[in-house]
């Protein structure tokens, strides 16, 4: 995302030594997350700005997609530019007007979220969860 083009609010800088890093809930994956990274991502943006990339990449315009989800043109604006939290029920219908699994929009922006973070995704299953799986087998 360019700054220049969606200038995001932040909040005065705390001191290093006031913002330990802290260690992920997803301490699986072994990454320390340092707080001060990520401390500006909010779900809305992140989830307007997919929707947004989902639509656009249709070469969908946004009355369309609105028409179709039942939404006001200005709300699915407001939406896609993270300036309104839209409800599960909304998201669900926007997604279905772009046929775009919810799953799917939903995976991107985790995937967006814990690259903000600096947390670290496997892209294969580990070893260990595959050694766990196959001796509950036996």
């Amino acid at each position: 995302m360019n700054n220049a083009t969606h200038p995001r609010t932040t909040r005065p800088a705390r001191s290093a030594s006031r913002m330990p890093a802290r260690k992920s809930s997803a301490a699986t994956y072994g990454s320390t997350v340092d707080a001060t990274k990520h401390e500006n991502v909010l779900l809305r943006r992140e989830i307007g700005e997919v929707l947004r990339s989902v639509r656009q990449h249709q070469g969908r315009t946004l009355r369309e997609v609105s028409s179709q989800a039942r939404v006001s043109l200005g709300y699915l604006s407001e939406v896609e530019r993270g300036q309104k939290e839209a409800s599960s029920e909304l998201l669900a219908s926007i997604c279905q007007a772009l046929n775009a699994p919810l799953s799917v929009v939903l995976r991107e922006v985790s995937d967006r979220i814990a690259l903000a973070e600096g947390v670290t995704i496997p892209d294969t299953v580990p070893d260990e969860l595959i050694r766990q799986q196959q001796g509950a087998m036996r």
